[in-house]
Parts: C-alpha cells; structure tokens; sequence
C-alpha cells in the first residue's frame, strides 16, 4: 500500500484550517485521517476512527488536555474539524479505573466532557484513544490486516508477520470492554508499535500525525505481502449451467422475494446494487461457497449493513429461470426462518431488549451471476455492496493463509443490534417512497425534472431519461438519481435505458411516461409525416415505455405504477392541434386500457391532464405569441384558468406524486390546470 504523504499538501491543509483558526497539530490530524479514508481498502463508509492529544482552552479559557477523536459517523475520508470534537482527557482517564461501565454512563461520561455541547457523539472507539498513551492514534479496518487477524489462531500468523512490533488484542465488544482489554495489552508489551484487535481491526500510534499514519501504512503493506508470497491454490469451482442469466434478468425476481412484509399490507421495497467482478465471480462459484460464505462478517462493524451472514442461492439456469424462481423462493422462506430463530436466541437476555430488523438479506451470493446487496435506498444498498465485496476480499486472502474464522454468534448479536452501533445508519423514518425505483421519461426539463425533483424528495430512487444527456446528467446530479440517454421513440432504447436501471437498482416501481412534444395543423390539412412523428412520440413511446415496464414489474410480483402526462388536449381539443391531441387521446385510452388488463397483478395506471405549463412545449416563444393574439398579457394568458393562477411543472409533479402514492387508485386522471370546465372530464 502506497504511503501518500506529502509535505507540500500537508502544508497546504495547515494553511487551509489554519485559516480557520485550527492549530497545525490537529490540520495535520485532519490530514492523515483523510489520506487514511481515502483508501477503501482500509476503512469504507464512516468506519475507522483517529485522535490527537493536545492542549486547547475550555469555555472558561482554562488550558486543559483534551482528545480531539473522530465523531462517530463521521467519514474519514471527508472529514473537518467539526468532525473531530475535543474531549477533556481526564475524565476518560478516570474510566480506567472502573471494572464496568454501563453504555449509558459511557456516553453520559463522553457528552459531559466534551467542549462544545453541538459537538457530535465521539467515536464509539474513543476510550481505547484515551487509554493508549501515544499522542496520535490511528484505527482502520485494513483488509489485508483483517485477513491475519480472521483465523482460528491469529496470533502466530500475526508473529511472523510483525515480530514483536505489534501485539495481538483478544476478542472484546467495542467500547469500554475492548479499551480496558486494549490498555491491559498495551501496558504487557513495551515499546509495541500497533495492537491488532482479533477479529476487528489494527491500532497504530505514534507522537506525530505523520508517525501514525506512516506506520498504518507499513503495517498494512506488510500484511498484503505476506499474502501474496503465500502459494495461490486453486480453489475448486461448481459446475455452472451452460447458458447462464443476465443479472438484469433475476435482479426482479430476487428484489421482488427480498421484499419484507410493511404496515397495511404494502411490503416494504429495497434497492439493489450489483456486484459481478471476476474476485466476486471467483468467490461465488467456489465449491465451498457454503462453508466460508456463511463463516460471518469480515469485522464486528459490518454486522449493521449485510447482516451475519449472506442468502446463498443455486446458480440459475437461464433457460429454466422458473425453477430458479421456486427454489430461490424456498432459501428465502429458509433465510428468514433462521433469522428469527437467531433472533429469538440472543433476544431474550439481551438489555436492553432489541426491537427485531426484518428477517430479509442484506447480500445475496448467485453462483455464475455475482453479488446483489439491498438496502432501503440506492445509497444504503451501494454501502451495503461496497462492505460485501470487501468481505470477499477478506476471506479470499484468509484462505490463502489459513481458515477464515469469525466472530460467534452471540458476538455478531450483540453488535448488530447494540445500539450506539446502530446509531451509525441515522434516524430510520422513512420516507413514503423509500425503496421505491422511478424512470421519467423527458426528465431533463420542464414537468419532467420537477417531477424527478419531487420523487426524490420523497425517497425514490430516480432514473432520469431524456435525449439530452448532458441535461439529464445535471437533474440526476441534484436529485441523487442516474441519468441515461434515451430516444423513447426507439423501442430498442427503451429495453436497454430500462435493462441499465434494472442492473443498477434491481427494478422498476413507478413509471412516468412524460415524454412529448407538440406539433400544430389543420388536421384535414396535416402531412402524414408530421402525423406520424406525433404518434411515433406521443403514443407508441408511451406505449412501448410502459410495455417494458409490466414486464420488470410482473417479474417482480410487487405491483407498480405506470404515470402518463395525457395533456388537456386528450379531453379538450384545441383549434390546429389535432397532431398533438389525437396520439395524447390514444395515450389516455392506452392507460386505462393498462388498468384494466393489469389491474390484477397489482399494477396500477394513471394518468394528469395538465394544460398551460412554462416548459419546452409551451416555450416562452409561445406564451407571448398566443398571450398576443388573444389581447392578453401573459400573466392573464397563462392565468386564465377558474383560479386566475399560473399552474407551475411543480404542481404537476405533486400531481403525479400524489397518484404513484394512492395505492388503491388506478383509472384515474387528475386534472392540474387550475380549473377549465372546458377540459372537465364527462
């Protein structure tokens, strides 16, 4: 691993905080933590944690000593100086002296010692900072370190790699348990220059910033050579089907079985990510997936995200995805009904009493497809993925060397469902279209990039699809989502913009067909060209858009809706507009018609009739043409509706936000015009 210490960016960082008023020891401890988070291969997603013991003055300007550590949560790789608040040393080194410490004292103590009240909660870690004596200290869960210390015995493994530098820790529950364990170990080897924690992590301390992090580095690069001087055995492989699924095309199948039952009825969705790399590929088609898949969590902390251990399923048979559906089926009924039972196991004497998760996978192993991991948004399953693969990297290095060897289980218990370590997921309120997956079609601008705007306001995850990519990219960037180039007049385009969110996010949920454009003429004087081209954009995209989508959404078995911009023109036509109203009147026929063949599988269609909205149809251009040519300003123009107010593409978003979450509607239009009882549906 490559040290990336610069004396000129460490300058550059003191001059940056510095300006801040951050004195140069700590800049630089900002520093060293960011090269340090930089690396995935050494912490990912606000795990590890770092200090520094220095001097600083309270709020009654008395020079104290304190620990300026990591607040928990905190991504090490973006970290700032609000990220790292000081704590009074003293009080933490009181602690030592205790046999016990209850979690509530424990964050009582840290809360009451901390400068500055708006400071976040500490490190969860913080008291092994505060009991190893060295000024810097650095904790990571470097793979390559995890791969030493994931055996049945680390600690010779550990000798040959390290000599006596560094000290092997014994298994303890992070807190005060592992800082009182950690401070025992510390004190029984002088001169020790890193405590590897069994089963977790690796410390290493020095009296600079730099001293700390150069050792990190060294100590990790020497653990990563000596697995690769290991012999590499080849590891046995399954036989697999000779034609052997798309992972776009199970993705459904597995989103739809890993829905977990919700309040009302209405199961709770997850988003998926997709991992199927050739290490995963390796890893999943080992003959032995089964022993070293189900061993446990890479370290203690990954327990949260993917859960102890991952679904493993039969690898599918493309031509037979029936049968693949039955059995991956069974392993889930199966997954679940082990879930409870570990549950139930550990539930009963644990204090306080833990409020069960749902019983659905956090990573699913398919064998000659790779590795699908959920979470309840696109974020949380991207999280959940990254920690998976590096599990896999973990026991695959573990096994070069040795036997990869977990936690227990009561140990993996304890962790997933402590409290403060649960506290790194934030607040679980979630949103009503949290593990739902949207495509808009014309998202890029107008009613489409509010619509986008409005979905992700509320959860969703968001594909937004346009012909414009560079403005798609810019409304997929504001809204968390993922923009993809897409002609929707072109069924081909359609199946692979559609088959893209399918290998990104595992389905589909809400479609909103809002793609348009308007073309004008006499209709008895129209040319069938033009005619044609409207159809081809205002009807057959729709049709071939939501064509694409029952067929995710049947795959699924979770229902779904299809959302179509109809326009007022559908139900009231207007003078030479024939080409843009007659294709909107099919569309409207074209949802209903959705509605009731697909009713019974829990798909629903819909449909907002809205008229006079600023967007690419209705330019500016045009609103002062046609506010002129009715003697009107443009104010009054775009005004002129029963309520004598402008109707914005917001509130037709809200429209089609308010239909995707009206679980027992579907037929239905929703007129967003402000009132025009000319266009009021008979």
């Amino acid at each position: 691993m490559e040290n990336r210490w610069s004396d000129k960016d460490a300058e550059a960082a003191v001059a940056h905080y510095g300006a801040r008023g951050v004195a140069r020891d700590l800049a630089l401890r900002l520093y060293t933590t960011r090269l340090l988070g930089a690396e995935k291969r050494l912490v990912l997603h606000g795990g590890g944690n770092s200090s520094l013991k220095a001097r600083a003055r309270d709020a009654l300007g008395d020079e104290i000593e304190v620990l300026y550590v990591k607040g928990s949560g905190w991504d090490m790789g973006a970290i700032e100086p609000e990220g790292m608040p000081a704590v009074r040393l003293a009080p933490l080194l009181r602690l030592l002296e205790r046999d016990a410490l209850s979690d509530e004292d424990m964050l009582d103590v840290e809360r009451a010692s901390l400068l500055s009240s708006a400071a976040p909660n500490p490190s969860l870690e913080i008291l092994l900072h505060a009991f190893l004596p060295a000024r810097v200290v650095d904790h990571t869960h470097a793979n390559a370190v995890l791969a030493l210390a994931d055996q049945p015995d680390p600690g010779q493994i550990l000798s040959a790699v390290y000599g006596k530098r560094v000290a092997l820790v014994p298994y303890a529950k992070p807190g005060f348990a592992l800082a009182k364990r950690a401070a025992k170990t510390y004190a029984a080897h002088p001169g020790v220059e890193g405590l590897v924690l069994d089963k977790h992590g690796i410390f290493t301390f020095g009296a600079t910033a730099q001293d700390s992090y150069a050792r990190m580095i060294e100590f990790v690069s020497l653990a990563e050579r000596h697995i690769a001087a290991a012999p590499s055995a080849k590891r046995a492989r399954i036989a697999l089907p000779k034609t052997l699924p798309r992972a776009a095309e199970i993705a459904p199948i597995l989103r739809g079985l890993a829905a977990a039952p919700g309040p009302g009825g209405v199961p709770r969705h997850f988003v998926m990510s997709f991992r199927g790399g050739r290490e995963v590929l390796d890893y999943v088609d080992g003959a032995e997936l089964a022993r070293y898949g189900s061993e446990g969590v890479a370290t203690p902390d990954h327990a949260i995200r993917v859960k102890p251990k991952p679904l493993i399923l039969p690898a599918p048979d493309a031509a037979e995805l029936e049968r693949f559906k039955r059995d991956a089926a069974a392993a889930f009924d199966a997954f679940r009904a082990a879930y409870r039972a570990y549950f139930a196991r550990h539930a009963a004497s644990a204090v306080p009493a833990p409020q069960a998760d749902d019983s659905s996978p956090r990573a699913i192993l398919v064998p000659g497809v790779g590795l699908f991991a959920l979470g309840p948004t696109a974020r949380d399953a991207r999280i959940a993925a990254d920690i998976a693969e590096a599990g896999i990297e973990v026991v695959r290095d573990a096994e070069r060397i040795g036997r990869f060897t977990s936690i227990g289980e009561r140990e993996t218990f304890e962790m997933e469902y402590w409290a403060r370590e649960r506290a790194k997921l934030g607040p679980r309120a979630p949103k009503p279209l949290e593990g739902r997956i949207a495509i808009v079609t014309g998202g890029a601008s107008g009613i489409g990039a509010a619509t986008c705007a409005a979905f992700a306001a509320e959860g969703a995850a968001v594909a937004v699809l346009d012909l414009d990519l560079a403005a798609a990219e810019t409304v997929a960037s504001s809204v968390g989502g993922l923009a993809l180039a897409c002609d929707v007049t072109d069924a081909a385009q359609i199946d692979a913009a559609f088959a893209r969110v399918v290998e990104e996010w595992g389905g589909l949920d809400i479609l909103v067909s809002n793609a348009g454009a308007a073309w004008q003429g006499r209709i008895g004087e129209v040319s069938d060209e033009i005619l044609r081209k409207s159809f081809e954009l205002n009807f057959w995209a729709h049709q071939n858009a939501a064509r694409r989508a029952v067929a995710i959404m049947g795959a699924q078995e979770l229902g779904g809706v299809l959302l179509f911009n109809a326009s007022k023109q559908a139900v009231n036509p207007g003078p030479d507009f024939g080409p843009y109203g007659l294709p909107k009147a099919a569309t409207l026929a074209l949802m209903r018609q959705y509605a009731v063949d697909y009713g019974k599988d829990g798909i629903r269609a819909n449909a907002v009739n809205a008229d006079r909205i600023r967007s690419g149809l209705l330019t500016d251009a045009m609103i002062a043409t046609r506010a002129k040519a009715r003697g009107l300003s443009e104010r009054d123009y775009m005004g002129g509706n029963l309520l004598g107010r402008e109707v914005t593409a917001e509130d037709v978003a809200q429209c089609f936000l308010a239909l995707a979450r009206a679980e027992k509607t579907t037929g239905a239009v929703l007129t967003c015009d402000g009132g025009n009882i000319a266009a009021a549906l008979r």
